[in-house]
């Protein structure tokens, strides 16, 4: 099972690589419009420090602004999953904040807090990957069958027992689910703030002077470097989820 698990994800990465090949040979694409893999390997080469430099720089603003949105979105999932008074006024707020396209906030947030770049692309990374975790919470805790609760109440547990030893286990996988998609998303905010904004920070950064000196292969280089980053971090991310919500996986 484990090597399965391994082998076909593997498996099918090689398999779009060798399509991404073929589809550039076949095409006649020079490397200046169409990169292919092999033009990868080089550019590598080339940057491999600024790779490592810059993609540390990219992963940890990533990761702070994820935990951020964790504590932050379980909390509002919270809130909203216990009340419903509560969930009625912040769902329209919530809805109408996500749906601004972030690639418009990122300027204002750049002139709110002019230098401070460290702080600034935490920040979109956190304002973009929040709402799927407060949601997923919310939706799970409001779910909860009442019998449960009034069992428990009646056996004279508190408000915070229920939610130890009832709410919480049945939110996990819901909530493991939605932090897979955060992961993404989170990568989306540090690069929309490294890119709009630039700093000389980050991959997005490297991917900005790709573009300046019209070097494709560099660019292509740095997307699937941050293709990489996210494929790290969700596995992470799983791991997590078979640690501490193992038995909601049926092994389908």
């Amino acid at each position: 099972m484990t090597a399965r698990k391994v082998l076909v994800p593997l498996l099918a990465i090689a398999i779009f690589l060798v399509l991404w090949e073929a589809l550039v040979w076949a095409m006649g694409w020079p490397n200046y419009k169409m990169a292919s893999p092999s033009d990868l390997i080089p550019a590598y080469g080339r940057y491999w420090e600024l790779f490592l430099t810059m993609g540390w720089q990219t992963l940890w603003r990533t990761v702070a602004g994820l935990v951020l949105a964790v504590i932050f979105g379980t909390a509002l999932g919270m809130v909203m999953g216990f009340s419903r008074t509560m969930r009625d006024a912040l769902y329209p707020l919530l809805v109408g904040f996500n749906a601004v396209p972030k690639a418009t906030v990122v300027p204002i947030v750049a002139l709110l807090f002019v230098g401070q770049h460290d702080f600034n692309t935490v920040l979109i990374a956190f304002m973009i990957s929040f709402f799927p975790i407060a949601v997923s919470v919310s939706i799970g805790l409001s779910t909860l069958e009442p019998e449960y609760r009034d069992i428990l109440r009646s056996l004279g547990a508190s408000q915070a027992t229920i939610f130890r030893k009832i709410a919480l286990p049945k939110t996990l996988p819901e909530f493991f689910g939605a932090l897979k998609v955060s992961v993404t998303l989170a990568f989306i905010g540090t690069n929309l703030m490294e890119i709009v904004s630039p700093h000389g920070r980050g991959l997005g950064a490297l991917f900005d002077s790709g573009k300046t000196n019209s070097d494709y292969p560099l660019m292509f280089a740095v997307l699937i470097a941050l293709a990489f980053l996210g494929i790290v971090l969700y596995y992470v991310v799983v791991a997590l989820e078979r640690t501490f919500a193992g038995w909601a996986d049926r092994g389908v």
